[in-house]
């Protein structure tokens, strides 16, 4: 067999179209999982959603961010616009299981409070809540308290266990807005769930609660969405959460 010469002139040759074409190999986005039925009812959701999004000044697809509060029970949901994120629409949650502070063991019946993510694997069309999409419990936080349970949802239907339970109409519209984002391209969006707004005044009158402790590590990455409108990079250093600095410069820079 006659090997190939690799003269200067025939690898500038093949550099030039490995930089036109790409390495042979094409690049896709990870798929987001979906269903005949689940695609159905989505494009039935679709144009009254879209209108509601061109109202604001924003279209679907665009990256999305979820943050929860247990008071007063509800679910917002932002589209970021310009680098940074604007309020869509705040869901009433249907119900959700337990009390303030985090979940801590499988069976407690309670819902987590953190910082999570979803990537597009977590979404669940063939879901038995209807629709639903895992929130990414444990994280590393959770994970370092030996915390456990899993399986814990933002979902339909209207009753939890654990999970944050919507009304079917609700969470159809909120799958469409993670389904159309995380299918743009966005490699994942962060889902923040908190007690309540953690203002110095709820934190003053939360004070006596065995969580104020857990609940003043969360307040950093609360105020930085509050004050940037930018999703904030969160760590875990030595046991807690903490807001890095170099998500806080981007997020500065980005909202001059």
């Amino acid at each position: 067999m006659q090997r190939l010469l690799i003269t200067p002139r025939l690898f500038l040759v093949l550099m030039v179209l490995v930089l036109l074409f790409g390495p042979g190999v094409p690049f896709s986005a990870a798929e987001v999982p979906s269903t005949p039925e689940a695609e159905s009812l989505l494009a039935q959701v679709r144009p009254q959603l879209e209108r509601q999004l061109q109202r604001k000044g924003l279209k679907l697809g665009q990256p999305i961010f979820v943050r929860i509060f247990k008071i007063p029970g509800t679910l917002e949901v932002w589209v970021e616009k310009n680098h940074q994120f604007q309020l869509f629409k705040t869901y009433r949650i249907c119900t959700y299981s337990g009390f303030l502070g985090p979940k801590t063991r499988e069976g407690d019946k309670q819902a987590p409070e953190g910082f999570y993510s979803v990537t597009p694997d977590q979404l669940n069309p063939k879901s038995s809540y209807h629709l639903s999409f895992n929130i990414g419990y444990p994280n590393e936080y959770d994970a370092a308290r030996f915390r456990g349970g899993k399986y814990i949802m933002v979902h339909g239907d209207c009753q939890s266990s654990g999970c944050f339970a919507m009304t079917d109409n609700r969470i159809e519209e909120i799958y469409l807005l993670a389904h159309a984002a995380l299918s743009q391209g966005q490699e994942q969006f962060s889902v923040h769930i908190f007690p309540f707004h953690l203002t110095p005044k709820n934190l003053k009158k939360y004070a006596a609660s065995p969580w104020i402790k857990f609940w003043q590590n969360l307040q950093p990455g609360y105020t930085a969405f509050e004050q940037l409108r930018q999703v904030p990079v969160i760590a875990v250093n030595k046991g807690k959460y903490v807001v890095s600095s170099r998500g806080s410069r981007l997020a500065l820079q980005n909202a001059q």
